[in-house]
């Protein structure tokens, strides 16, 4: 028979790397390093496979690590799923999300669904909106929670962090050539809008002329106007459409923008542990081509 896996190795093992580091991941479950580095020797007897391989001052995980990455996070979500199913004390009620469309249509799917999963109990109620919207609801109590692009003015009542950092990118058709296209041609959202404003300032900056072409209040209505031919758009490299592609040549810097959360002054328990597994999808969508990061040495 095949050895079993131990829940408790494996949740800090799934931390560790959700964290970026094991030295984190031991004082988040009041553990010491040392404690931590034999239960990643356990994992790897009992997977029978190396789980890391040093990279510089860091370490890497292996191939077959990266596949046991993702088999503890599914033992994980089932152990919690089935503690959760049968525990009359478990998390209930209901939670408000607000958010723009860029991540409404990419992981926001993943983490509703997990939630689901997890808390059954809980009903979830999803607001895709513009900034000042989300922000007049949060403000009213209508919403527990919203994401917002950028350092939004918002009640210093309210609490609030950066979850991640974003470059802004010029997107469009993948035959598209700027220098054929004078004055620039943009698909863009009115006003206000974080995305509009830095595109034209810095086109008006390198002095390059442009015109509005195509306005929509929906971001599958840019992407729609875009792939037709009809200009190029500015947003975050989140969700990008594949017959669509960044444009970097002969275009000006967009620099980048960040990622904030925002909650109610009060956030509930159910609130808290949204937010828990939103850090942990976000982490794991932002990885780029799903390649892991490095992790900080285990000593």
């Amino acid at each position: 028979m095949p050895p079993n896996l131990d829940i408790d190795i494996l949740r800090s093992f799934v931390l560790g790397v959700q964290l970026n580091s094991f030295a984190k991941a031991a004082e988040r479950i009041g553990r010491s390093q040392s404690a931590i580095s034999l239960q990643l020797r356990k994992l790897e007897r009992a997977a029978n496979c190396e789980v890391f391989v040093k990279s510089g001052r860091g370490l890497q995980l292996t191939d077959a690590g990266e596949t046991l990455f993702r088999y503890a996070q599914r033992i994980l979500d089932l152990n919690d799923e089935a503690i959760n199913a049968v525990d009359s004390s478990g998390i209930s009620g209901r939670v408000c999300i607000g958010m723009p469309p860029d991540f409404a249509e990419t992981w926001l799917p993943a983490v509703l669904g997990r939630f689901a999963r997890l808390h059954p109990q809980v009903v979830v109620e999803a607001r895709v909106d513009r900034h000042a919207n989300l922000l007049q609801d949060l403000e009213g109590g209508q919403i527990d929670l919203v994401l917002l692009w950028g350092d939004t003015q918002i009640n210093p009542s309210l609490p609030g962090r950066n979850l991640a950092e974003f470059p802004i990118v010029w997107v469009g058709p993948k035959d598209f050539d700027p220098e054929q296209h004078r004055p620039l041609p943009l698909v863009l959202m009115g006003p206000p809008c974080m995305f509009r404003a830095a595109g034209t300032s810095a086109l008006d900056m390198a002095d390059i002329p442009w015109r509005l072409s195509f306005t929509s209040s929906s971001l599958s209505g840019l992407w729609a106007a875009v792939s037709a031919g009809l200009g190029v758009t500015i947003r975050t490299p989140e969700g990008i459409p594949p017959n669509l592609t960044v444009i970097k040549a002969r275009m000006p810097d967009l620099g980048r923008t960040r990622l904030r959360l925002h909650t109610t002054s009060s956030p509930s328990r159910t609130v808290l542990r949204f937010i828990e597994i939103l850090d942990e999808q976000l982490k794991i969508n932002l990885v780029p081509g799903s390649v892991l990061p490095r992790f900080s040495v285990v000593r």
